[in-house]
């Protein structure tokens, strides 16, 4: 995804994870436990809320961030997004992979329940080009029933 924002502007949005809920289609809300430990609350099928802890494993500013669940090694769902720069100045370029747990087995599940990885990654990257590019927020592919309807943001945490 081509972001028409500087590098450290796209980076440094996506590394502060109180961002998150705001194009993540599934996490309504991020609380930080600890130095790179977060609480987030995801809302599933039929409006069931769940909890997931979350650590940042790696980070490369301007450049990298790796986070996952907490859970035991074969549960893990991990992200790697890749930030660089873009085909003209002031572009950056996004690049997010999602493991899932159990492999293929496991994209095969959340694609029968109707949560298909890589349409989310897609949608939930479209949606924060979307909020860098404009403050607001109009896709509402593969996200939680009414949550992005009508949510021009005004509190941008980037500068302009």
């Amino acid at each position: 995804m081509t972001i028409e924002r500087r590098v450290t502007e796209v980076f440094d949005f996506y590394r502060d994870f109180h961002n998150l809920p705001r194009f993540l289609g599934d996490v309504v809300a991020s609380e930080q436990i600890g130095p790179a430990t977060f609480r987030w609350t995801i809302q599933g099928p039929l409006g069931v809320r769940l909890g997931s802890t979350v650590r940042l494993v790696e980070e490369r500013a301007n450049e990298l961030l790796r986070y996952a669940t907490t859970v035991p090694a074969g549960m893990r769902t991990q992200w790697t997004v890749r930030f660089g720069p873009g085909p003209e100045p002031d572009r950056t370029e996004v690049h997010e992979v999602l493991r899932t747990p159990f492999g293929a087995l496991g994209r095969i599940a959340l694609t029968l329940i109707g949560k298909p990885p890589a349409a989310e990654v897609a949608a939930n990257l479209r949606r924060l080009k979307q909020l860098l590019e404009t403050g607001e927020v109009t896709d509402t592919a593969h996200a939680v029933a009414g949550k992005f309807e009508r949510t021009a943001v005004s509190d941008h945490r980037h500068p302009d």
